[in-house]
């Protein structure tokens, strides 16, 4: 595999000037696939415009003042991906990784409440030694649900997968919130000619096939679509949440 990119090669979801530069810099391999995921040098010059060169924003990561979902991070190839949560404090930067309406990888500020909790996607549950629950997350991470009763893991039927949980960064072992993925329920729409939308879901069609499923949606303006269901992210029940962020 190549450890170089060229500028005209890069994602389409890259938010970047293609014919100013010949080469970027690539990502290394982490839990989000390259579209969906930006490195954190790119970030520092090209996006909060930080930095007038590669030199001066790696100097700037090497000096541990950037927090990626309250880790600090000093690989300047580090991949920020979606739903990730950026923070500067020196420089009262707090940032969230979404999707804008054509499919390119954006930073939304946040207010401060919201960068200790990150929504994450459930797109694996196995069953471990002693018969506990493991969570498995789009971000790579786990989770694990200890069960009282083996024989009777009552736990095991509370988290499904393309469930949504809220995790507490700050241990990422602790659950604040659950959002299931069911009719009624708010999605972020992460792929597709509707990216970027939040909608309401109002049909689930179980296809015996193959093919994944399909989703009927809603979105803000009463319009109806369909997508398939690896395309939405389930992000609250009664309302979105942080719904001032996703619907600004």
């Amino acid at each position: 595999m190549s450890r170089h990119l060229k500028r005209l090669a890069a994602p389409k979801s890259w938010w970047i000037l293609r014919k100013e530069h010949h080469w970027i810099t690539k990502p290394n391999p982490g839990p989000h696939p390259i579209e969906r995921a930006l490195p954190l040098l790119v970030i520092i010059r090209d996006y909060l415009k930080l930095a007038d060169n590669a030199r001066e924003a790696r100097k700037i990561i090497k000096e541990g003042k950037v927090l990626v979902d309250k880790r600090v991070r000093k690989d300047h190839k580090f991949p920020v991906g979606l739903f990730d949560i950026l923070e500067i404090p020196e420089a009262d930067i707090r940032k969230i990784v979404l999707f804008d309406h054509n499919g390119r990888l954006i930073l939304k500020d946040i207010p401060e409440k919201y960068t200790r909790y990150k929504l994450c996607k459930i797109i694996n549950k196995t069953t471990i030694k002693g018969g506990h629950i493991q969570l498995n997350l789009y971000d790579g991470k786990n989770i694990i649900i200890y069960v009282k009763d083996p024989c009777n893991p009552v736990e095991a039927n509370v988290y499904n997968t393309k469930d949504t949980i809220l995790v507490d960064l700050n241990d990422y072992k602790t659950i604040v919130k659950h959002f299931k993925y069911q009719v009624g329920s708010y999605v972020y729409v992460i792929g597709g000619s509707n990216v970027g939308k939040v909608c309401r879901i109002k049909e689930i069609r179980v296809i015996r096939s193959p093919q994944p499923n399909l989703v009927k949606l809603v979105d803000m303006q009463n319009r109806e679509f369909e997508t398939i269901e690896d395309y939405v992210f389930v992000i609250g029940e009664e309302e979105p949440y942080m719904k001032e962020v996703f619907l600004s």
